[in-house]
C-alpha cells in the first residue's frame, strides 16, 4: 500500500467516527443531552512526571535509601567480578535473596552459582508473594526464629554471618593465655540488628561460661517488628510516637536504666552513652592485653577485613609486608572472643535499642574477663552490667 493511500485510509476512518459521532450527538441533543465530542489523544512522546503512579511516594523513599545505592560498597563490590559470590549473594542482591528462599522456582538454599552484579534489595524481594510461605529463619547459631511476611527479608539479611558458637569452637581445648598461630579474627558481619534483637536467645554474642544473658528485646506493644520503628521503604525511623512514653530529641537520648553502667555516673544521659562509653573501654583493653599479654600489639583498622592487623612498633598503624596489610597473628582465645563481641557490638549501631541489655552484658562480660590478665580491679572501674 503506497503513503497515499494510507493517508487516504486514516482521513476516510476519522470522517467515519465524525459522522458516528455526529449521529450519536444528533441523538443525544434530542433528548436533550449533553454533546460529547471526540478528541483524538494529544500526540508522544509523554512526560514521565505527567503519568500517575499510585505507589510513587513508597519508590522515591525506596530509591534514597541504602537498599537502593547500587553504588554503595554492599553491591558494588563485585562489580569487576564475573559475579557475586553465592553465599553473599543471598543478601546483596534480590536474586539471591530469591533464590535462596526458592522463590525463584528453584531448591531453596545457597545459590549454586555466582549471581550476576549490579543488584540491590529490590521490591521484589520484600514484595514476593512466597513470603507469606516462610515460616522461620535459620540463624548462624542454629536458632529457628518464626517470622510472619517481609520480616523473613528483615532476619535473613540481618542475622549476621556467624555466632558464639562459631568463636568457642575456634578456641575449644586452647591455652586461653598463649597466642595460637591457627586462629584467625572471626567476624560477625555488619548490619546485625536482627542478631542484637534476639539476644541471648539468638546466640549472636560470644557467651561467658556461668553467666546469664537476656533474650529477645520485648518492647511495649505496637512496638513488635522491625517496621514498628523503621519506615519499609526509606527505613527512616519515626522518632515521635516514642516521645509519647520516652523524652529526647533523639532516639539515643532515650534512656531504659535508672544506674550508670559506664562507669561516669551519669545516668541522665541515654543508654547509647554507657554501650559506647563500654564499648571504648573495651577496644582499649584489647589493646592494652593483645601488647602486654602476648606481647603483639594490635591495631584496628574498620575499613579493610579483617580489620585487626600486626602494629609492631606500637605506632598505631597498620604494618605492612610488600605493600600489604599483614592480618593479626597473636590471637589468644581470650583476646579473640573479646574482641569478637566487640566487633558484634560495633556492628549495630542501632543496639541500644534493639536490645540495650543484651549489648551492655557482652560488654561487661568482655571486659571483665580481660581485666584479670591486666591486673584491673572491676569494681574500681564501676562499670556495671
Amino acid at each position: 500500500m503506497t503513503n497515499k493511500n494510507i493517508l487516504v485510509s486514516a482521513v476516510g476512518a476519522v470522517c467515519l467516527l465524525i459522522l458516528a459521532f455526529g449521529s450519536t450527538s444528533s441523538a443525544q441533543e434530542t433528548n436533550n443531552d449533553a454533546v460529547v465530542p471526540f478528541v483524538l489523544p494529544e500526540s508522544g512522546p509523554f512526560k514521565p512526571e505527567d503519568i500517575r503512579i499510585d505507589n510513587q511516594k513508597a519508590i522515591t523513599d525506596w530509591y534514597r535509601s541504602a537498599h537502593a545505592d547500587q553504588a554503595a560498597e554492599a553491591f558494588s563490590r563485585w562489580d569487576s567480578d564475573e559475579g557475586i559470590r553465592p553465599a553473599c549473594a543471598v543478601c546483596h542482591s534480590g536474586e539471591g535473596f530469591r533464590s535462596y528462599h526458592g522463590l525463584d522456582g528453584s531448591e531453596p538454599g545457597i545459590p549454586t552459582e555466582p549471581i550476576p552484579a549490579g543488584g540491590v534489595v529490590d521490591c521484589g524481594t520484600c514484595h514476593n508473594e512466597g513470603l507469606r510461605d516462610i515460616k522461620e529463619v535459620l540463624f548462624p547459631s542454629g536458632v529457628h526464629y518464626p517470622v510472619v511476611g517481609a520480616e523473613a527479608a528483615c532476619m535473613t539479611c540481618h542475622q549476621g554471618r556467624t555466632a558464639g558458637t562459631t568463636v568457642a569452637a575456634a578456641i575449644e581445648g586452647k591455652d586461653l593465655d598463649t597466642a595460637d598461630s591457627s586462629l584467625r579474627f572471626i567476624n560477625p558481619h555488619y548490619a546485625t540488628a536482627a542478631a542484637s534483637w534476639l539476644g541471648g536467645y539468638g546466640g549472636a554474642g560470644y557467651h561467658y561460661e556461668g553467666r546469664e544473658y537476656s533474650g529477645l528485646f520485648w518492647h511495649a506493644r505496637p512496638v513488635s517488628s522491625c517496621n514498628s520503628c523503621h519506615e519499609p521503604h526509606s527505613l527512616e525511623v519515626d522518632f515521635e510516637p516514642c516521645q509519647t512514653c520516652h523524652q529526647g530529641e533523639t532516639p539515643q537520648d532515650i534512656r531504659v536504666s535508672r544506674l550508670s553502667h559506664d562507669g561516669s555516673g551519669n545516668a541522665a544521659v541515654g543508654i547509647a552513652y554507657d554501650i559506647r562509653g563500654n564499648s571504648e573501654t573495651l577496644i582499649q583493653m584489647i589493646k592494652d592485653y593483645a601488647e602486654s599479654v602476648t606481647g603483639q600489639p594490635i591495631v584496628y583498622e574498620g575499613g579493610q577485613h579483617p580489620y585487626f592487623f600486626n602494629d609492631a612498633n606500637g605506632d598505631s598503624v597498620v604494618d605492612l609486608a610488600e605493600g600489604s596489610p599483614v592480618a593479626y597473628d597473636g590471637w589468644t582465645p581470650r583476646l579473640l572472643r573479646a574482641a569478637y563481641n566487640w566487633k558484634l557490638v560495633s556492628s549495630d549501631p542501632g543496639n541500644f535499642a534493639h536490645n540495650p541489655d543484651y549489648t551492655l552484658e557482652l560488654l561487661y562480660d568482655s571486659i571483665e574477663d580481660l581485666a584479670g590478665p591486666l591486673d584491673i580491679d572491676m569494681k574500681e572501674t564501676d562499670i556495671l552490667r
